[in-house]
């Protein structure tokens, strides 16, 4: 396990060395997650990719410092781990949330980055309305109150099965969420709108979703890629809001097409 102390905030990351003179795939995780919703997706890809998977801050084992968090406190935690490794140029796969981080990582530092995977966002997710009740929720009664229609969210009918492990671990993975960290960062995506931004990155990027995504739907998706200069737009069949759980494979494949059109950097 590998750890960096950033700005007073603990945070847990796994770096892999790959290919000279590639940027290196930085994997952001969603809501409620750890990086170890990547770990099928990066199997796909083998070894031929530099990576990086880190756990936001208020989830997995990093740190949940000061709440509630905005977007560009999760912007600045990445940022950070990049300067502390020493990268200097990434793509940035950020899935949900960490869709939204990448766009602000963008803003707040374009040089570092190569290129944008979208994968299951948008340039603003949920009303405030929305956001706050959930807030309320969790604060109340705790995430188990709510995983239910969350993993109706994130899996199709055929995954939520009570006889399919991979089900049972990632709904123990989301209650065992903390439930701090979980509402610090509804309160991010609450505030966090990159709509005016979007029109404005410079960078391919390449929006995916699953065909039955029940928090970011296709057409949301749709709209974001619509905003983006040159933005490809895939869906990925027979998955949810989380594809790299149940469709890795054609998630990879995607991936690994959209990596190969990136310039290589010295």
């Amino acid at each position: 396990m590998s750890f960096a102390q950033l700005g007073g905030v603990t945070v847990h990351y796994r770096l892999r060395q790959g290919r000279v003179g590639a940027p290196t795939v930085v994997f952001s995780n969603s809501l409620g997650t750890d990086f170890r919703i990547w770990d099928a997706l990066l199997a796909e890809l083998g070894d031929s990719i530099a990576s990086l998977c880190y756990d936001q801050r208020g989830h997995g084992l990093s740190d949940i410092g000061p709440t509630p968090y905005r977007i560009e406190d999760h912007a600045g935690d990445l940022i950070e781990l990049a300067s502390h490794l020493g990268i200097a140029k990434t793509v940035i796969c950020g899935l949900s949330v960490g869709g939204l981080i990448a766009q602000a990582v963008y803003k707040l530092k374009p040089g570092l980055v190569a290129g944008i995977v979208l994968c299951d966002t948008a340039a603003k997710i949920g009303t405030t309305e929305l956001w706050n009740a959930r807030i309320k929720v969790i604060e109340d009664d705790g995430i188990a109150a709510i995983a239910g229609p969350i993993l109706e969210r994130w899996f199709t009918q055929s995954f939520r099965s009570e006889t399919n492990p991979e089900f049972v671990g990632c709904r123990n993975m989301l209650v065992r969420c903390p439930a701090a960290g979980y509402a610090g960062t509804c309160a991010a995506l609450r505030d966090a709108d990159y709509t005016a931004d979007a029109p404005n990155i410079r960078v391919p990027v390449l929006c995916v979703v699953g065909d039955h995504d029940g928090s970011t739907p296709p057409d949301m998706v749709k709209a974001t890629a619509d905003l983006i200069p040159g933005a490809q737009f895939s869906v990925i069949a027979g998955a949810g809001h989380i594809p790299c759980i149940e469709q890795p494979k054609a998630l990879a494949d995607l991936v690994r097409q959209f990596l190969a059109s990136i310039p290589k950097t010295e």
